[in-house]
């Protein structure tokens, strides 16, 4: 957000509506989510929530550019309608602070200030208290350090609180903090996040370390963190497992994604079928370049993956029906939205599965792909291989301890994911 040295009172930003990057109102303030800081650190403001399209949603702080008087705006367009849950370890302003005694006193309002520095962020500085007097009199306020009141804003345990505070960080930043820790607080952290954050850290570390981290879990929560998994990445963890781990995971899955799993699982390894994700986005030639931008829309999609739009005859879910070219997301924005996809496409070389990992890597980097297709010989879309399907593989297999090093370890800063 915009710096500022002045203090933001949270009531006050309590009723400001909440605005997209052109600063058009798209919905209202109705909480703040803060979270405890590690140590002496004041509490941190982790982000808002806000209702929009009668919906009650989380805007992370990350993603704000701004807060004045105006309202709070983010920087871009985008809004994650998905609904919010409140998570072990943060607290809300309105609903776990405001109006609880100290004493005498009620906490009424809270002062946030921005801290600058390797982890900027809004924070907790003052808390303002009022007491009431007699029938007649009017209530006497005064401000107070935020220290004086921190059982307030405390987590419930110190493990609750460090799995709240890495909500906003990128899984890599996570997983970056999370492999200099003993293996225990690891297993610790690990069962307090929640089972999409769990499922985007697994999927940024090597799959031996992924093992080791989720030991311990029962078959049904592996199955709810498998669930929020790119298959090409479970795919992997699924081959490091044992025998019989597997084959209890496959039978609890449902029975289409077992099939997709045992499908990636029958390539050998270091070839382009263990490689590729089946999770691509595949429409016909009689599709709109809209329908298409609708697809690349969708919020849950990895960058990489909506990046193309890749076109084939029915059936849609690969193995595809016979494949015919792809439409890279620059085209689609210069075309007009009821142009055919058929009118647009790019015929660009495909790969077979059976192509080894580094022929994959040397194909990407000549042709400056940011995917490629993957085909069988009937030439049916089997999936894609996106480049960040392949630069972990590229890089030294002690890459990240080596980022650790680097870095100077501890903890890494708060970025957002995007």
């Amino acid at each position: 957000m915009t710096p500022t040295t002045d203090l933001v009172y949270a009531y006050r930003i309590m009723r400001l509506p909440l605005l997209d990057a052109g600063g058009a109102p798209i919905g209202k303030i109705d909480d703040i989510v803060v979270v405890p800081g590690r140590g002496t650190e004041a509490p941190r403001v982790l982000g808002f929530v806000a209702t929009s399209q009668r919906r009650r949603i989380f805007v992370s702080a990350a993603r704000v550019a701004s807060l004045d008087n105006t309202g709070v705006r983010q920087k871009s367009y985008d809004v994650d309608l998905n609904p919010f849950r409140p998570r072990e370890g943060e607290r809300l302003l309105s609903a776990d602070v405001f109006d609880k005694k100290h004493g005498e006193e009620t906490i009424v309002d809270v002062a946030l200030q921005h801290q600058g520095g390797h982890n900027p962020a809004w924070c907790v500085t003052k808390v303002r208290l009022a007491k009431r007097g007699t029938l007649l009199a009017r209530p006497t306020f005064r401000l107070v350090d935020w220290h004086e009141l921190a059982v307030f804003f405390a987590a419930s345990t110190p493990i609750a609180a460090e799995a709240a505070r890495l909500r906003n960080m990128h899984p890599s930043d996570v997983a970056t903090f999370i492999a200099s820790l003993p293996m225990e607080q690891r297993r610790t952290i690990a069962a307090a996040m929640d089972d999409e954050r769990l499922a985007d850290v697994l999927e940024e570390l090597p799959e031996d370390e992924q093992l080791r981290l989720i030991e311990g879990l029962d078959l049904d929560r592996l199955n709810s963190v498998f669930d929020e998994m790119e298959f090409d990445d479970l795919a992997d963890l699924l081959a490091k497992m044992g025998t019989e781990q597997r084959t209890q995971v496959l039978e609890s899955m449902d029975e289409d994604d077992a099939d997709t799993m045992r499908q990636l699982l029958s390539w050998p390894d270091h070839t382009a079928g263990a490689l590729m994700t089946p999770e691509v986005i595949v429409l016909s030639p009689e599709a709109t370049v809209a329908e298409a931008l609708a697809h690349v829309r969708d919020p849950e999609r990895h960058v990489s993956i909506a990046a193309q739009v890749f076109v084939t005859h029915g059936p849609h879910q690969p193995p595809t029906g016979g494949y015919m070219g792809v439409v890279h997301f620059q085209r689609l924005l210069r075309e007009p939205p009821q142009t055919k996809l058929k009118d647009c496409l790019q015929h660009e070389a495909t790969i077979p599965p059976t192509m080894s990992e580094r022929d994959v890597m040397i194909r990407l980097a000549t042709y400056n792909l940011l995917s490629v297709a993957v085909v069988d010989a009937g030439n049916h879309l089997l999936g894609a291989i996106t480049v960040d399907d392949v630069l972990d593989r590229a890089l030294p297999s002690d890459w990240r301890q080596q980022h650790i090093t680097s870095s100077g370890g501890g903890h890494p800063a708060g970025h957002s994911a995007p």
